[in-house]
């Protein structure tokens, strides 16, 4: 599973999160006590930020031909990722969409990126 997201600590639990002012938003995929069905396969719970623990960000990242990216997402055996060098002429060469000023991203097939591992903040 690629994450890129908040994620948070819980009666024991690690859970996706979204912090809003004092309370938290946790979310799970199965129904709970407490817990509310937004949509098929997602549920969610607000919680005091009080109760909760080891609030952080957590990405995952990747290397994709040579070059370091996140990943924002999957589909289907390909990765949404995001390039991360910070150098123009490396982005442009990979085929590398310009997302915003400076931020580079596009569809890499998931069995050519490498190195793939999360990393908390």
């Amino acid at each position: 599973m690629m994450r890129d997201g908040y994620v948070v600590r819980w009666s024991g639990r690690e859970y996706e999160a979204s912090p809003v002012g004092d309370e938290i938003r946790i979310y799970q995929a199965e129904p709970g006590d407490g817990f509310t069905e937004v949509r098929p396969g997602r549920h969610v719970r607000s919680v005091p930020a009080s109760e909760t623990s080891d609030l952080g960000y957590v990405r995952t990242t990747c290397s994709w031909k040579g070059a370091p990216f996140i990943v924002l997402a999957e589909h289907d055996g390909w990765l949404r990722v995001e390039y991360t060098g910070g150098r123009r002429p490396v982005a442009q060469a990979l085929g590398l969409e310009e997302f915003d000023f400076g931020v580079y991203q596009g569809w890499a097939p998931r069995h050519e990126v490498t190195d793939t591992r999360e990393v908390r903040a």
